[in-house]
């Protein structure tokens, strides 16, 4: 029998959970055992998990599950370099040459473990089966808003917490940018899932949007356009070829832009396409200053979604669930093809 053991996040302001009670009511009669831990920071409550079927285990008791369960989260695992057995399924952020996935990498090599990157389980055809990119998008362009306003205020922007509905962020920054003249937004990356959910989030407060896509960005620059723009969201991975965007000199010229929300949010790769800053910054401290006559803020929360957990964790988990009920057979179709790419990182270790 397959069995399916939900961990606990245990990253702090992460409350999403990759499946709700109503796909663990579905994977059970369909004959998988599904094992939930108790989590006192979950926006999705046990008590659904517990009426659905699902086996109610203690908290963060991952390490202790049975060797052939396949352990189920999101972010990443406690950094204390144990081997890891188990098969997991997460986001491990580890095949891009990332300095803490190499390590991540070799806690699976030492344990003989099996890493499912949530990010590679794609289709046939490459596209991912399941992303969170909208509500990323959604929430990114509200932080960087976030940013614009403690900017208008002679300020930096202060810490961001989780929100009930997308409603109700909505309104906070229509609130915060309210008796300013709103800004313009570039959005490049568009027409993805993180493009879509940043315009859709400006429209909402009544910000123009420059909508970019391939088609703008073909030429591969330079960008001047970008500029000109008092916001530019980032809805572009970091990868080769990626052209540059915000280019290294822009922090002494920004010309009108004035907050970077870098929503792909890779600033450790050799490829990213924004060089004025080189970290993410955080829940606690969105806001990056990387320049101050005139101001220049970057603002790259890599877990974004998060700020809208109950949203972000339904559609997420809708998607995934076909994926879910096909783990049955991990040599074949998106698990195989996951498995494939760990195989292959592991193998440049």
């Amino acid at each position: 029998m397959v069995h399916l053991w939900v961990r606990a996040e245990q990253r702090e302001h992460e409350e999403r959970v990759g499946l709700t009670p109503e796909g663990a009511g579905q994977l059970i009669a369909a004959g998988i055992k599904v094992s939930v831990e108790a989590s006192d920071v979950r926006a999705i409550a046990i008590d659904g998990y517990a009426a659905a079927g699902c086996q109610i285990v203690a908290q963060n008791s991952w390490p202790d599950a049975p060797r052939d369960a396949i352990i189920f989260g999101l972010k990443e695992l406690p950094e204390d370099g144990t081997p890891l057995p188990h098969r997991h399924i997460m986001f491990g952020h580890a095949y891009k040459g990332q300095p803490d996935g190499q390590v991540l990498l070799r806690r699976f090599q030492a344990g003989g473990g099996t890493l499912y990157d949530l990010e590679y389980l794609v289709d046939e055809a490459g596209r991912r089966v399941a992303a969170f990119g909208y509500w990323a998008g959604f929430a990114g362009a509200a932080v960087s808003l976030k940013c614009w306003a403690a900017q208008q205020h002679g300020g930096i922007a202060g810490p961001v917490g989780v929100y009930p509905s997308s409603d109700a962020l909505v309104a906070e920054i229509r609130a915060d940018i309210a008796g300013f003249d709103a800004p313009n937004a570039i959005v490049i990356g568009a027409l993805g899932r993180v493009g879509s959910g940043a315009s859709d989030l400006c429209a909402r407060c009544g910000v123009d949007v420059t909508k970019w896509d391939m088609a703008e960005t073909a030429h591969g620059g330079p960008f001047p356009e970008v500029l000109q723009h008092a916001v530019f969201l980032n809805c572009i991975l970091a990868q080769p070829g990626a052209p540059v965007f915000v280019p290294p000199e822009a922090a002494q010229n920004p010309g009108a832009l004035r907050v970077i929300g870098d929503i792909a949010c890779d600033p450790t790769s050799d490829f990213s396409p924004i060089k004025v800053y080189d970290r993410v910054t955080s829940w606690d401290k969105p806001a990056l200053r990387v320049a101050e006559n005139p101001m220049l803020d970057v603002t790259a929360i890599d877990n974004l979604p998060s700020l809208l957990p109950v949203e972000s964790s339904q559609d997420y988990a809708a998607q995934l669930l076909p994926s879910l009920q096909t783990l049955g057979n991990l040599e074949a179709g998106v698990w195989g093809r996951a498995k494939a790419s760990f195989d292959a990182a592991i193998a440049t270790l």
